[in-house]
C-alpha cells in the first residue's frame, strides 16, 4: 500500500484504483474504519472512469497513530494528501467523521484542488441546540462532557436488529469486522472523539465555493435524517437527499442505491 508523510511526520496509508490520470474521487472513511470500508464503491467508480483513492485516516486502518488527535490534524492530513499527491478538480467523499475532516480541511485551506464534496451520514454539528436539533441523539450542554467520555453510546433508535441479515453482514464485510463483544477504543480514538463532538462546521459549509451534496440514512442509528437538507440549505450550491432503509453506514448498507447517488452526482 503506498503512503505518504504528513507536514508533522507521520506516515498516512492510501490505496488508488483506476486511471491514475482521470478525475480523482478521494473516499475518506469514519470513525475507526479504513479505506477498505469503500470497497462497495471503488470497482463501481474505477468502471465509470474514476482515479479512485482511498485513504486511511490517522489512526486508522494502517496509517499510523501518533501526534495530535484532533479534526483540524485530519483536515491538515487531508491537506498533505492532496498536495503530496498533487491532486487538482478533486471530489472529496466523507463518510461519518470522515466527513467533518472535510470541513476541517475546507474550514483551514479553503477549496483550490477540489472540484465537490459529498458528506454520508454527518451532521456538522454534534451537539443539540436551539438554532441545530440535527445532532447525536440526546446529546446537549447537560451532558457535553461526558456523553463520549468511554466511547460511542447506543441512541437506542434503528437497532441492528431491525435492519435485516443482508444489510448486517454487509457492514460486517466491509467494516471487517471482529466477531462478538463490544468495541474498544484507545485515548487517542477518545480524544479524537470528544473533540469532533464538540465541533461546529457550519460556517465551513456556508463558506464552501464548490458544491456539496448531502446523503443521509433514513434510520441513522445516530441522528435525525433530516441533517442533510438542513446542512444544505446553508450553502446555495449545495444539495441532499435521503435513502430509505438505510442507516449511519449509508455506502455499505443500500450500496447499490448509495453508488446511484454518487455516481448521479459526480456526472459531469
Amino acid at each position: 500500500m503506498p503512503t505518504i508523510t504528513s507536514s508533522d511526520g507521520i506516515r498516512l496509508n492510501y490505496a488508488e484504483t483506476g486511471d491514475p490520470s482521470a478525475r480523482p474521487v478521494v473516499l475518506i472513511a469514519g470513525f475507526k474504519a479504513s479505506g477498505a470500508s469503500w470497497s462497495y464503491q471503488v470497482k463501481p467508480l474505477a468502471r465509470a472512469g474514476f482515479r479512485v483513492i482511498a485513504f486511511d485516516r490517522r489512526g486508522h486502518g494502517a496509517s499510523e497513530v501518533g501526534g495530535e488527535h484532533t479534526m483540524d490534524r485530519h483536515g491538515a492530513d487531508l491537506h498533505d494528501l492532496l498536495d503530496e499527491l498533487d491532486l487538482h478538480d478533486a471530489t472529496l467523499v466523507g463518510q461519518s467523521m470522515g466527513g467533518n475532516a472535510i470541513w476541517a480541511h475546507v474550514h483551514r485551506f479553503g477549496t483550490d484542488r477540489i472540484r465537490d464534496i459529498v458528506i454520508v451520514d454527518q451532521t456538522p454539528k454534534m451537539l443539540n441546540s436551539g438554532d441545530w436539533p440535527f445532532g447525536f441523539y440526546d446529546y446537549d450542554e447537560s451532558n457535553v462532557d461526558t456523553m463520549f467520555a468511554t466511547g460511542i453510546p447506543d441512541p437506542g433508535r434503528h437497532p441492528p436488529k431491525s435492519k435485516g441479515l443482508v444489510r448486517i453482514a454487509r457492514v460486517v464485510k466491509a467494516m471487517d469486522l471482529p466477531k462478538g463483544g463490544k468495541p474498544t477504543f484507545t485515548a487517542a480514538e477518545l480524544e479524537l472523539l470528544n473533540d469532533h463532538a464538540k465541533r461546529d462546521w457550519r460556517n465551513a459549509i456556508a463558506g464552501a465555493g464548490v458544491p456539496s451534496f448531502f446523503i443521509a440514512g433514513a434510520e441513522s442509528e445516530f441522528w435525525p435524517a433530516e441533517h442533510a437538507a438542513a446542512s444544505a440549505a446553508l450553502n446555495p450550491l449545495a444539495s441532499s437527499t435521503v435513502i430509505e432503509r438505510d442507516g449511519h453506514a449509508a455506502n455499505i448498507e443500500q450500496p447499490r442505491r448509495f453508488n446511484e447517488e454518487l455516481l448521479g452526482f459526480l456526472e459531469p
